[in-house]
């Protein structure tokens, strides 16, 4: 037997173990033997040059690429409608038979919950990973998913072929990976999104990711008459593709199928976040056709957000900046999704009345949306319940509290140590003035040591004042200082964020600036003047008048301005793509975050806005666009989605 032949053989031994090992739980060789042969191709392989394509020894450790290369997929990836109720997909149902007649199937599988990954063969080798990016293009992570299990390096079909499918982390790989971390990870999907994201391709083996193929999206050299043949297709390639496949017709009792899966889904070790239904046939799917987001011949049906019960073991009362006490519910840990969660907010005392929630009861709670811990009311009351008190004192200067409308605040205000601290800490912040060091420890140690009680008593520490603090060092306290003064330079908007006008954050404050131009204009403005901007309520104009008409506030902006504070000004592109446009963002994208992506529009020329009206020049859409969309709809307001969006951009 030659070298090749013994590296042949020993690859498919060694897959064969690894099979038995992490798929079917069935073991036949020890660790030891398996070392033992994997030693002897890792020889074969140095000693001849050559790497088989599917050698487990590739599945493993690896280089650390410099970055990701784009790829333009063959086919564009399209993501699906949705509908929260089983109307709405009946709704579906019925638009398809009558486009395609009654003779519609449909094929019925889980919604997995990670991330997309486009895999292409060529002769029947991998030759290429790919997310799926914006649908036109994508993300090369070909090391990465080579280091998942499920995603085969080679298949018997010969011709070339689009292997579409979600990679996932289990929940006892999520559970087993943290034991040992330094960093433990909180969510399966976004460990699985991350995993394959990491430029490590070592990272992304040692998370023991899997791959659930779905669909086939680009094909040459065979030809599917149904998403029921291309289901046969993967499982006889090697894929696993056989958690859920179902063929159901208008007729069947599909709902009670929705019902069945969705009360499953606790049990499962992966993450599901509904069921998606597809239109069997693919010569009625072609009838059928697509929008410009979506196939028209698929949807996916979303379960609720899941709930849990546990008891709600304490109020704790947090004062923020502007002196409101706001209510945070303390929780028994509990798993939701794959996340422990200890608290949730309970934004006023109104809704904790409203609800009846009480310390020692039990309690619904869910992450909203999957992120934001909610609690959605009581479960039962105990002996141990008691009634959710309002403190009728600051639980940190201990001043008197008072209600104003819906929110509890400490009397003392501005004054209050917490206020004051929090008033520093978000002056310094990265939207505002963006002073590197000044943490909320930090703040905490400048007012109790240096009595640092406003923004611009920060302009006159000095080196010698610093050093007296713990811990402090030569170098961290001209580092400080440096920013401190590097501060100074700064933009209108960044200013307005940072002295903390009420109800004015990131976006108010690009407003502010945009609109009135000077420091000098927005302190004249009228009420009148700031109500006549998109956008701005009453709440949030009159918070501006406030601000400005208060004698401390125009003391210590005085102040402010007198240390040299100076503003640099913001021209406008006016080559930009957006020159002369508002622009309306709405629903997800999913190639950048929104705020990312309304600055990508200022610093092309145009101006954002959050609501639809005649003024609006262009609506971005992303998933989940909403009654904004149907606004802009109606209005003829010219509208493009995420793709163009990125194409006007580049």
């Amino acid at each position: 037997m030659d070298i090749f032949e013994r590296m042949t053989e020993l690859v498919e031994l060694l897959n064969k173990y690894a099979k038995e090992y992490y798929e079917l739980d069935a073991p036949t060789v020890s660790d030891a033997d398996y070392d033992k042969l994997y030693d002897e191709l890792l020889a074969l392989e140095k000693e001849s040059g050559k790497v088989l394509p599917d050698s487990p020894t590739k599945r493993v450790g690896g280089d650390v690429n410099a970055g990701f290369d784009t790829y333009v997929h063959r086919r564009r990836l399209y993501s699906l409608d949705k509908s929260k109720t089983k109307e709405g997909v009946r709704e579906w149902m019925e638009k398809a038979i009558k486009e395609g007649g009654d003779g519609v199937e449909f094929s019925l599988e889980y919604k997995y919950d990670g991330l997309t990954l486009n895999l292409t063969y060529e002769n029947g080798v991998l030759v290429r990973a790919t997310t799926r990016g914006d649908g036109v293009k994508g993300e090369v992570v070909t090391e990465q998913a080579k280091k998942v299990k499920g995603v085969l390096h080679t298949i018997d079909f010969k011709g070339t072929i689009e292997v579409l499918g979600e990679c996932i982390m289990t929940l006892s790989a999520l559970k087993e990976y943290n034991e040992d971390a330094k960093i433990p990870l909180k969510n399966a999907r976004n460990a699985a999104a991350g995993g394959i994201r990491n430029l490590d391709p070592e990272e992304t083996g040692k998370r023991r990711l899997d791959f659930k193929a779905y669909n086939v999206g680009y094909y040459k050299g065979i030809s599917f008459a149904s998403q029921k043949e291309m289901h046969e297709f993967l499982l006889s390639c090697g894929f696993d593709s056989a958690d859920y496949f179902k063929i159901v017709t208008f007729k069947d009792d599909w709902q009670g199928l929705l019902d069945e899966a969705e009360e499953k889904r606790s049990s499962l070790d992966y993450l599901i976040d509904g069921m998606v239904f597809k239109v069997n046939q693919t010569a009625i799917r072609e009838e059928i056709g697509f929008t410009e987001k979506f196939p028209k011949w698929a949807i996916a049906y979303k379960f609720k957000a899941e709930e849990v019960v546990t008891k709600m073991s304490g109020v704790v009362w947090q004062v923020s900046r502007t002196g409101k006490l706001n209510p945070i519910a303390e929780l028994d840990p509990v798993d939701i999704g794959g996340v422990t969660v200890k608290r949730a907010t309970l934004n006023n005392y109104s809704e904790i009345q409203r609800k009846d929630l009480r310390i020692g009861s039990n309690v619904f709670v869910r992450r909203s949306n999957d992120v934001i811990p909610e609690i959605l009311g009581i479960a039962s009351h105990t002996e141990e319940s008691k009634e959710v008190l309002l403190p009728k004192v600051c639980p940190v200067c201990g001043a008197p509290t008072e209600m104003r409308g819906a929110y509890l605040y400490c009397t003392n205000g501005a004054n209050c140590e917490s206020g004051l601290i929090s008033a520093l800490v978000h002056f310094a912040s990265r939207d505002a003035m963006d002073i590197e060091g000044l943490s909320d420890k930090t703040c905490e140690q400048l007012y109790d040591k240096l009595e640092v009680e406003k923004p611009s008593d920060l302009y006159d520490l000095k080196e010698e004042d610093l050093l007296t603090l713990d811990k402090w060092g030569a170098q961290k306290a001209k580092n400080l200082l440096a920013s401190i003064e590097k501060s100074k330079r700064t933009t209108l908007d960044r200013f307005l964020m940072g002295i903390g006008i009420a109800n004015i954050g990131k976006k108010a404050a690009s407003v502010l600036a945009d609109t009135f131009g000077t420091l000098e204009r927005i302190r004249e403005a009228t009420l009148m003047d700031l109500l006549a901007i998109d956008d701005f309520g009453e709440i949030t104009a009159m918070g501006v008048v406030d601000y400005f008409t208060d004698e401390k506030n125009v003391e210590e902006l005085e102040k402010l301005l007198s240390k040299g504070i100076t503003f640099e000004s913001k021209v406008k592109n006016e080559n930009g793509v957006f020159f002369g446009k508002k622009v309306v963002i709405t629903g997800k994208l999913e190639s950048m975050k929104r705020p990312e992506a309304q600055e990508k529009i200022k610093e092309l020329g145009g101006t954002v806005a959050d609501s639809i009206s005649k003024a609006v020049n262009l609506v971005v859409v992303g998933e989940d666009a909403g009654s904004k969309y149907d606004k802009a709809v109606a209005l003829g307001i010219e509208i493009i989605d995420e793709a163009a969006f990125l194409e006007m951009i580049k």
